[in-house]
């Protein structure tokens, strides 16, 4: 199993994404608690383009295995990205506390109605809030950076030295 493992991420580095996505769909067909095959089954949708299928792969994974790494990191840079773009996705409560994920809820009868004039803070349902207020955009991240920058170096802001004597140096070095 480790060797088909091996073959499939190899063809995924060179971009064999049908191979790659066929070796790792046998893998987890074969040991469905496999969170490495749906890791990389959730790499081979990111590399087509389908985010929300590689996030949804990622997290199907963390269900499998809390400590998969590569998982981890595809969640929370995907969470990431679909929050700068402005559509939040809801992050498994359970990524930040660490408890076992709850019973999936029953599906709402009808999704509350946006108000137009709200900051998307405050309208957000509370895992996109944590999204929002923990993922800033670019130019929020631009803006913390620039009011954190440190203060300026004394050697750069100093008054210029005065200019040196022409003569005074080739008696120094002695020429």
């Amino acid at each position: 199993m480790i060797e088909v493992l091996l073959q499939a991420e190899r063809l995924l580095v060179h971009g064999m994404l049908d191979q790659a996505e066929a070796m790792y769909r046998r893998v987890a067909q074969q040991d469905p608690q496999n969170a490495i095959a749906i890791v990389g089954l959730a790499r081979v949708a990111l590399e087509r383009g389908d985010e929300r299928l590689a996030y949804e792969r990622a997290c199907a994974a963390l269900e499998i295995d809390r400590e998969n790494v590569a998982a981890l990191r595809l969640e929370a840079r995907l969470s990431e990205v679909f929050a700068t773009r402005g559509a939040p996705v809801e992050r498994p409560a359970w990524l930040d506390t660490g408890k076992p994920p709850p019973p999936p809820p029953p599906p709402p009868a009808s999704p509350p109605p946006a108000e137009s004039g709200a900051p998307a803070t405050e309208t957000a349902r509370p895992s996109e809030r944590h999204v929002l207020t923990h993922n800033p955009s670019m130019s929020e991240h631009r803006q913390r950076e620039e009011q954190a920058a440190p203060p300026a170096h004394p050697a750069t802001d100093a008054e210029p030295l005065p200019k040196a004597r022409p003569g005074l140096l080739r008696r120094l070095l002695g020429r």
